[in-house]
């Protein structure tokens, strides 16, 4: 892929997921990897007004290599995540609604449904909190992934991660439909069930014949 479709598709990711809802207040960042490091979404500026030429080039040291805007204050989870993860392609973070409602208890995704496969493990594990920004939230994020395509960032929001944006995109989805799922079972005062590992062995070996995603 070309430079400038990348650009293009991260931009176009940008700009769903902030359609979705998933992004109040300018919040989110999307990246991919690029050359040597990484092209990643500028801080500050609405997706809808965003252009494939705002995106900022960053190593893999943090160093911007190109581009006239600040990237986002994220930045360090990115570097983070892209040097302790050789399969990550995509990150996609967002403050999507009920999930980040779940992170605010601090609370992870459990299998009570087996689509959690699709997000690499048993569970969405829920990372420890830090500011945000910090080399703290960046290491929290990492161990939290550890075995894991998503993650939730305690009171903050979600990551999510891919061989392709597409699928760092359909797992940021898929939390949120979760998340959702699992408050309303939490509201409703009944007790989910969770699937055993064994089950949760046989769904992922199932998906892992099942299409690319992810």
């Amino acid at each position: 892929m070309s430079e400038q479709a990348l650009r293009e598709d991260i931009v176009a990711v940008a700009q769903a997921i902030d359609k979705a809802g998933f992004c109040p207040s300018k919040s989110g960042n999307v990246s991919a990897r690029f050359g040597d490091g990484f092209l990643l979404t500028p801080s500050g500026l609405p997706y809808a007004r965003t252009k494939p030429e705002d995106l900022i080039h960053v190593a893999l040291d943090g160093t911007v290599l190109s581009g006239s805007r600040k990237p986002s204050s994220e930045w360090p989870f990115h570097v983070a995540i892209y040097k302790a993860r050789p399969d990550a392609q995509a990150i996609v973070h967002t403050h999507s609604p009920r999930a980040t409602a779940l992170s605010c208890a601090r609370r992870g995704i459990p299998a009570f449904h087996y689509m959690i496969a699709l997000c690499g493990g048993a569970d969405v594990r829920c990372a420890d909190y830090a500011t945000f920004g910090s080399p703290e939230l960046a290491e929290n994020a990492v161990r939290a992934l550890e075995g894991r395509k998503a993650v939730l960032l305690a009171n903050h929001g979600v990551i999510a991660l891919g061989a392709s944006l597409a699928g760092a995109h359909t797992i940021v989805a898929e939390v949120e439909n979760l998340a959702g799922q699992y408050l309303d079972l939490l509201a409703s005062g009944l007790e989910p069930v969770i699937l055993d590992a064994a089950e949760m062995e046989r769904v992922s070996a199932k998906f892992a014949g099942y299409g690319k995603v992810g």
